[in-house]
């Protein structure tokens, strides 16, 4: 199987071989967590030859009678070697129950430099902060990029290309199928399914799957639409169920803790009021978004652009949120190291209305970060009004930084 190198993940990883700190990859299943781990091996190899490197895939059959700590530990037996460098790799550590016991036992000998996946939060805000606090690093691996897609599937960055990546999303294995509804959208829900059943169902205890299912329909349906009590409520009551709101909201975290969905709650402007209410929701990857429910362009392109705009700022590191300013909404604001970026999302600048609202909501925030207004318009240069950067969808995708050139 030939590996194309992501170095957006691998040159952030690599500073950290070596350094006593447990790495931790996380990220929804199949977005490519094990091949960066293969990666990673081939570099170490590479500089160290004589390195000892121990490789644990939870989803191989001959790993399968590793089921707990006390598994892991007998399995482990007589595999460190004496003067050499030693490397331990456990693909989708959450299905060993106690695994943290290990870890922090591995690591306070020093026996070896320890790399694991995960592909449910709760190992992060449960298991691992519990037991390793400021002993382990997260690095979150996403699907594949709309720059890392047209590699991945050697094309043209194009209209043509953007509505492939729209439609289909960014799972690193599509570069192997062909690009059709049929192919593609039968093996996404083969993983939306295994993502319900073995992330949500089983980890979390959920009982009523059925509800479960039409749920996280209903999220994908409504993506980049606001949640509320009162929208929850409705939708309880057009189900004909006796769900509580907090339920719903229950089952929601545990979609979110399989990174099948992201929460993305409102701030205000000025960063200080978080709003209780009113939360959007994003799909991790677009192609499990619309895998399901098909892509019908009409009604669901802008659901798509701000998915996709939503999943940009996330991979650039930026914290995410709604904003609020008055009685005006803001897309997406980003936060990061203190600074902020502000971002409007429409399909097309059809009209003045339509220029002045989107410029407009942006035009009322005085301050100097940055701000951009995302479509899929075709202009020329000069589109920008008083500093605020009006760019192609495509463009945006592309962008390595966020900032007013």
């Amino acid at each position: 199987m030939q590996l194309i190198d992501r170095p957006l993940y691998t040159k952030k990883i690599r500073p950290f071989i070596g350094k006593g700190i447990i790495k931790v990859l996380t990220g929804q299943r199949r977005v490519g967590k094990s091949c960066i781990l293969q990666q990673l091996m081939k570099v170490i190899k590479e500089e160290d030859p004589s390195a000892n490197i121990i490789y644990i895939n939870m989803e191989f059959e001959e790993f399968r009678m590793i089921r707990n700590d006390k598994d892991l530990f007998d399995f482990l037996k007589g595999r460190f070697l004496p003067k050499v460098e030693n490397y331990l790799f456990i693909d989708e550590i959450q299905d060993i129950e106690g695994f943290e016991n290990v870890l922090r036992s591995l690591q306070a000998k020093e026996s070896c430099d320890i790399f694991c996946t995960g592909s449910n939060a709760k190992i992060l805000s449960g298991e691992l902060s519990t037991y390793l606090s400021g002993r382990f690093i997260e690095f979150h691996i996403h699907s594949l990029s709309y720059p890392e897609f047209l590699q991945f599937h050697q094309l043209e960055s194009n209209n043509q290309s953007l509505m492939l990546y729209l439609t289909y999303g960014g799972m690193p294995y599509l570069s192997r199928l062909s690009l059709t509804d049929e192919m593609v959208f039968e093996y996404l829900r083969n993983i939306y399914s295994t993502i319900l059943l073995k992330d949500v169902v089983k980890r979390e205890g959920i009982r009523n799957v059925d509800f479960l299912e039409t749920l996280a329909l209903y999220a994908a349906d409504n993506v980049g639409s606001l949640f509320s009590a009162n929208n929850i409520s409705k939708f309880l009551k057009s189900q004909r169920t006796d769900i509580s709101t907090t339920q719903v909201i229950s089952y929601l975290k545990a979609l979110c803790n399989a990174y099948l969905i992201n929460k993305v709650g409102r701030i205000g402007i000025n960063g200080i009021k978080k709003f209780e209410v009113g939360d959007k929701y994003f799909f991790e990857d677009l192609g499990l978004r619309n895998c399901f429910l098909g892509f019908n362009l009409q009604r669901d392109i802008h659901k798509l652009m701000e998915n996709a705009v939503y999943l940009h700022i996330s991979l650039l590191q930026y914290e995410v949120f709604v904003g609020k300013h008055d009685t005006q909404e803001v897309d997406f604001i980003g936060i990061k190291q203190g600074q902020k970026v502000y971002i409007q999302v429409t399909y097309l600048m059809t009209d003045e209305k339509t220029r002045d609202r989107e410029f407009g909501n942006l035009l009322n925030i005085k301050d100097n970060y940055p701000k951009y207004v995302v479509s899929l318009d075709d202009f020329n240069k000069g589109s920008d009004v008083q500093g605020i950067r009006h760019v192609h969808l495509s463009d945006f995708l592309k962008l390595e930084k966020l900032q007013v050139e």
